[in-house]
């Protein structure tokens, strides 16, 4: 049989459950998820494999509006980005909720050549199933809908359908990645993603945005013990002291929580150390952020 191979955009507002969706797509954690808009700031590719068929999903930031610091520009930018030359766009909603960011995605959506989806998110929360046609209908003048996908993410309801959808529209050609790959980011990213994940749970009413991390050293021993040092940035002082907590204890829970995910994700024992760093700034320094990898035109 020939080989297939799709690449599929997932796209939408921020928080309403891209990497949640991707995660179960692939049966594996990839893309770090919390209750907090804008927790995915990069694209992240996601390849699933099935005999002949490969489907590489591309989960993106959220589109969003009204902040205008650099950081913000960026991970927009990672987001339409992501839209060049892929073969399907998932377009994700959150039920009948609609604001001036899902606008943003469907414009965006409707611009490119792709096939366009309409995937309604979080149905397992409706009352009525029965208006979410007429909600497609008062979209499709707008993005001429190649699908209208009811699903919960969270739930893992309506995906075969979704599979199934988006394998038939898979073009012959051949597989971008080998079998047994699951993604194209190495394990140093998702030590920093990890980490970042358990800020963002564990303070993300009180520093919502305003902590980035760099894995500054990641190696393994002879006794198959991988070593990672990890720099928290913050933008202020209070922050560090938010951050640490006291006596130290907020950011040892961190990185207790951090360090058992990296050993169930690596298959391996981690001895993980964290700094915290205050760098005025650093969210609105265009240098800075592609340092720290946020960056769409740079490697993923």
């Amino acid at each position: 049989m020939p080989e297939k191979c799709a690449l599929v955009a997932i796209i939408g507002r921020p928080n309403v459950g891209k990497s949640t969706l991707m995660n179960h797509l692939l049966g594996q954690k990839l893309s770090i998820t919390s209750r907090k808009p804008q927790t995915t700031r990069q694209q992240i590719l996601g390849v699933r494999t099935e005999g002949s068929v490969q489907l590489v999903f591309i989960d993106t930031p959220g589109l969003h509006s009204g902040q205008p610091k650099a950081m913000n520009r960026l991970m927009n930018k990672a987001a339409l980005s992501a839209l060049r030359d892929v073969d399907v766009t998932l377009l994700l909603c959150d039920r009948m909720r609609w604001t001036e960011e899902d606008e943003l995605a469907l414009v965006a959506a409707s611009k490119q050549g792709a096939s366009v989806a309409l995937v309604i998110n979080k149905v397992d929360l409706l009352t009525d199933r029965e208006a979410l046609l007429p909600f497609a209908a008062s979209l499709s003048g707008q993005c001429a809908f190649d699908a209208v996908l009811p699903i919960s993410a969270l739930r893992q309801q309506g995906l075969s359908e979704l599979i199934r959808y988006v394998e038939g529209k898979a073009p012959t050609s051949p597989h971008l990645f080998p079998e047994d790959h699951i993604t194209d980011k190495s394990q140093r990213f998702f030590a920093g993603e990890l980490v970042r994940e358990k800020i963002i749970r564990q303070l993300g009413d009180e520093l919502p945005y305003s902590t980035a991390v760099e894995v500054e050293s990641f190696s393994e021993n002879s006794k198959g013990v991988l070593h990672i040092g990890v720099l928290v940035l913050v933008e202020r002082a209070g922050q560090k002291k938010i951050l640490i907590g006291e006596s130290g204890g907020r950011i040892k829970t961190i990185g207790t929580a951090a360090r058992k995910d990296m050993e169930r994700m690596f298959g391996q024992k981690v001895m993980l150390k964290l700094w915290v760093k205050v760098k005025a700034g650093w969210s609105d320094d265009v240098r800075a952020l592609k340092t720290l990898g946020l960056d769409p035109q740079g490697d993923r």
